[in-house]
């Protein structure tokens, strides 16, 4: 299994944890027990973005290129500019 497939699945579970969390809370209202679930929640969706950012950059620390286009280079000469504009 690769690591998009995992992390596209961990992205997935969240999705259903979220659902499942906002449905708690419509039941039970706004209590500190809910807000703490709430905030659990949140703090896993924000580890799994991270682990995203981690994941890119291991593959880029591996030597998996992602050959991005950088535009048109455009030659700049070696000669004298002219001053006197």
């Amino acid at each position: 299994m690769s690591s998009t497939t995992e992390l596209a699945e961990l992205h997935e579970l969240i999705g259903s944890l979220r659902r499942c969390v906002t449905s708690l809370a419509s039941r039970y209202g706004d209590s500190p027990a809910t807000r703490r679930i709430v905030n659990d929640a949140e703090r896993i969706l924000n580890d799994i973005d991270r682990l995203d950012i981690d994941a890119e950059e291991l593959e880029l620390a591996r030597g998996v290129v992602h050959h991005h286009y950088a535009g048109d280079r455009i030659p700049i000469p070696d000669t004298q500019y002219d001053t006197r504009c």
